[in-house]
């Protein structure tokens, strides 16, 4: 019997969730160094150049998702030529995928440049950044799978000893090429580049078990058409639960817009609240992915059970941690974000809505977790379609009646619906587990 403890569910969750506090620092430290050249076109062009290319790699977490899902249950079953081989498919995936950015950066940089359009300095700043950084591409997308199949493994000290050295590297080499050798933002770019690929170089290494059977294996087995298609089904169906969940954001700050310059920068500020309170939330439903994955492989639903309890109810006590920080912190971290007094005064008037989006929001988390986890990606698809019509209705309806608050309603109704519409199918998964049929 597959014994499921808060032992383990911690041992995956606090090393994931020291690693994504990392990840804002990077950006600080690309801005900050980038500032030292005393000039604002730069600072907007690394700006843009980042947004630009997290944006579409955003668009390949599906492959880490996938891979946690798939190497779980191999790893359940305890099917060690099968959990290599998952791993060794996504990088056959990672690796077109990256190729794929490669050759059609320009015409993508174009559209972009369309849909926000900076002036000429900054724009062939931001074209230069990219298509420095865009040779990163294939790197920066197998890390993604590998990060997943360790999280599978249970290996998250792994994965936080990885992005440690990544942005370790990144940083140190921000500092050479800008600071004493003067380089810019093809520096900054440089420096992001290196720290790609040795972060891959790494990764490689941290997985390097994997590759022991690959010596024997043959490529059919690692191109089997059956197991390579439900690879490329599964993530087809992630890449469209991606696409409207971003879409949903997206449109929230485009209809911020729509309420005026104050409440548009209002918004943004409670936004970067909602970035932490993922970060937190994130690390249990990856708990609940290698947890769960790992008993629906070995087909015990008492595990299953106990690892998406367990994993909720530490969820949940992060959720009230983080309302009761944003109750009480919340006016602070405001003040830090911004000193406008207009700006400041319009987030106060919706801080409210923040303390409650945490505990509205937990239960997505671990749904997610726990359906990648079962690798059902296609009820995940259907979920965000349906929640993401319910936020729609929910702010057309509320914007002629309550202004920008129907923004942040519509944000806490789609949480609650995720949450609502996944449970209703997690019979499904304890199914799976008993090798029903159709599960």
């Amino acid at each position: 019997m597959l014994e499921i403890t808060n032992r383990r569910v911690l041992n995956i969750a606090l090393p994931i969730l020291l690693s994504n506090v990392t990840i804002p620092l990077l950006g600080l430290v690309d801005t900050a160094v980038i500032g030292q050249m005393g000039a604002a076109a730069p600072i907007g062009a690394v700006a843009l150049g980042g947004i630009i290319l997290s944006t579409i790699y955003m668009l390949f977490t599906f492959l880490r998702m996938g891979t946690s899902g798939l190497a779980a249950q191999a790893h359940g079953r305890g099917d060690a030529r099968e959990t290599a081989l998952v791993l060794h498919r996504a990088l056959l995936i990672a690796a077109l995928c990256g190729a794929g950015l490669i050759l059609l950066h320009l015409p993508l940089l174009a559209g972009a440049f369309a849909l926000s359009p900076a002036s000429d300095e900054v724009e062939d700043l931001a074209r230069s950044y990219v298509s420095i950084r865009i040779w990163g591409a294939p790197a920066t997308i197998a890390v993604y799978a590998i990060s997943g199949w360790l999280i599978a493994l249970e290996r998250a000290r792994s994965v936080l000893v990885l992005q440690l050295w990544i942005n370790g590297v990144n940083i140190a080499l921000d500092v050479l090429f800008v600071i004493v050798l003067g380089w810019g933002v093809p520096g900054v770019a440089a420096a992001t580049l290196i720290g790609e690929w040795s972060g891959f170089a790494l990764a490689v290494w941290l997985c390097r078990d994997a590759f022991v059977p690959a010596l024997r294996s043959r490529w059919a087995e690692i191109a089997e058409r059956v197991a390579l298609k439900r690879t490329m089904a599964m993530n087809a169906d992630l890449v469209a639960r991606s696409v409207l969940l971003q879409a949903s954001y997206t449109s929230f700050v485009f209809l911020s817009a729509g309420q005026g310059d104050v409440s548009l920068a209002a918004n943004q500020v409670l936004l970067q609240f909602l970035h932490l309170f993922s970060y937190m939330l994130d690390a249990f439903a990856f708990s609940a992915e290698a947890l769960v994955g790992q008993a629906v492989g070995a087909r015990q639903v008492g595990p299953l059970r106990r690892a998406a309890t367990l994993s909720g109810q530490w969820a949940f006590g992060g959720s009230l941690v983080l309302t009761t920080a944003a109750f009480f912190g919340g006016p602070q971290l405001i003040a830090l974000m911004t000193t406008a007094p207009d700006v400041q005064a319009e987030a106060m008037r919706y801080l409210h809505w923040v303390w409650i989006m945490p505990l509205a929001s937990f239960g997505s988390f671990i749904f997610d977790g726990i359906f990648i986890g079962a690798t059902m990606s296609r009820q995940m698809r259907n979920v965000m379609f349906f929640s993401l019509i319910l936020y729609t209705a929910t702010v057309l309806i509320g914007l002629p009646l309550i202004g920008n608050h129907a923004l942040w309603l519509g944000l806490i109704v789609m949480s609650l619906a995720r949450t609502a519409l996944m449970a209703r199918s997690y019979p499904l998964v304890e199914a799976k587990a008993r090798g029903a049929e159709g599960a």
